[in-house]
């Protein structure tokens, strides 16, 4: 979002950004042609939504960076998290005291599988994956797709 000056067409710049202290956010920009200031106050709602967000309210001390939107949201992600694992992986996150656990695939669920976008194909596994050891399952299926698709209520997916 940008503030422009009415009279001068110009963009303003941030002056100030204030807390008061009530949950409210004061803003102040000014017009660098014609000097004119223009302030935003937010109420203490529009104040925890827009910190939620992780906005940052008052220009900028570094240089905008490529792909820095991409970067920021996905900072801090698992690494590995959706990895396209293969069948019948060893994990030892999914069960109390990280025993192992494990799944395999019968060949009409890799088979099925395979017609998921790889792009995606890691994540749906690992969603049945989940599934299934949250359930004791050690073999999954396409019935058991079936099953986590109607449970998960991912059906129209």
């Amino acid at each position: 979002m940008k503030f422009l000056c009415v009279d001068c067409d110009q963009r303003m710049v941030f002056e100030e950004r204030q807390l008061p202290g009530d949950g409210t956010l004061a803003v102040a920009f000014r017009c660098p042609a014609c000097g004119r200031t223009v302030a935003l106050l937010t109420n203490p709602w529009e104040t925890q939504l827009v910190s939620s967000l992780g906005v940052i309210i008052g220009g900028r001390t570094v240089p905008e960076q490529p792909m820095e939107l991409t970067r920021t949201t996905t900072e801090g992600g698992r690494e590995g998290a959706f990895a396209d694992a293969e069948p019948g992986e060893e994990r030892r996150d999914s069960t109390p005291g990280g025993a192992p656990a494990r799944v395999t695939w019968d060949d009409r669920a890799t088979q099925r599988l395979a017609n998921v976008p790889s792009f995606v194909r890691g994540m749906v596994k690992r969603i049945y994956a989940d599934y299934a050891l949250e359930r004791g399952i050690a073999v999954i299926t396409p019935e058991v797709m079936d099953a986590a698709r109607s449970d998960l209520g991912l059906e129209g997916m």
